[in-house]
């Protein structure tokens, strides 16, 4: 069997008049790279068209994870990450307001600096953005914030589009609490805790839209899941926790939907998926 050289991981909810056409412009980014690579959209418990008009794209190397209950993005994107099979594992939004031309742009980073995290950002010279005054601010604001609290010195924690080495992954996942808004902040904080702190900010483009179903509503939220964070790292230590080995290839091997149906994926075709990130003992 290849060994795949990518993975990306989409998480969907409610975009089924355009999930489409954003992933045939996903596809043809990634056929670019002439490596092997994988998507595996994350359907969020969604009751629109959005897994039917995901399947119709028809591509063998696009999945689609299906189940009923609506969970959180942090959730689905957990959800698909451990079914990832790519020596590189990286995520972006469904509605592509980010130009995923990024992520082939973060691998060329990764391997060139050795970094263990590349992370879309904003901030970055090179990006090119179009997104409301009011959105910078909350930005800078949540920046200063996050430096404040767990010294992490990453400008743009919440950009929806990352990539990292299967391994962070492998260690951080199983780890995590959040489900919903701060899960990408968890994620980095986790693993910059358990010592990759290699991380590295990658240019991104921007097309902000409105219809997008991020809601400023959420901001209260994100700053609830981030005083969470903090918690756990500074007072319970819960991260410290040790997670047996046998749990993490349990939750690799198997990782649990929520109630409802079982979770349904298409191609059925193929090779037998595998763990998510089994235990490499080099880097890529």
């Amino acid at each position: 069997m290849t060994e795949l050289i990518l993975s990306v991981v989409v998480p969907a909810y409610r975009e089924g008049p355009r999930i489409h056409d954003n992933l045939l412009r996903l596809l043809k980014v990634l056929d670019g790279l002439s490596e092997p690579y994988e998507v595996l959209v994350v359907s969020d418990g969604n009751t629109d068209e959005t897994v039917s008009e995901a399947r119709r794209v028809g591509s063998d190397r696009v999945s689609v994870l299906d189940y009923a209950s609506n969970m959180g993005k942090g959730f689905a994107l957990g959800y698909g990450m451990r079914q990832a099979r790519g020596l590189f594992v990286a995520f972006i939004d469904a509605d592509m307001e980010i130009d995923p031309v990024a992520i082939p742009t973060f691998l060329s980073i990764m391997r060139r600096t050795g970094s263990d995290i590349v992370v879309g950002s904003k901030g970055h010279r090179l990006s090119i953005v179009h997104y409301p005054v009011y959105r910078r601010f909350q930005g800078w604001v949540y920046k200063m914030l996050i430096r404040l609290l767990f010294n992490l010195h990453v400008r743009d924690t919440q950009t929806g589009v990352k990539l990292f080495r299967s391994q962070v992954l492998f260690e951080a996942l199983p780890r995590l609490a959040v489900k919903r808004f701060a899960w990408d902040l968890e994620l980095l904080v986790v693993a910059h805790h358990l010592g990759y702190r290699k991380i590295v900010e990658g240019p991104i483009r921007l097309d902000y839209r409105f219809e997008s179903t991020v809601r400023l509503s959420s901001a209260w939220r994100v700053l609830w899941d981030t005083a969470a964070i903090f918690y756990r790292l500074r007072f319970l230590r819960y991260y410290d926790r040790p997670v047996a080995p046998v749990l993490v290839a349990r939750q690799l091997l198997s990782p649990q939907p929520p109630p409802g149906r079982e979770p349904e994926e298409t191609p059925a075709s193929g090779p037998e998926r595998v763990p998510a990130a089994e235990v490499r003992k080099g880097r890529p």
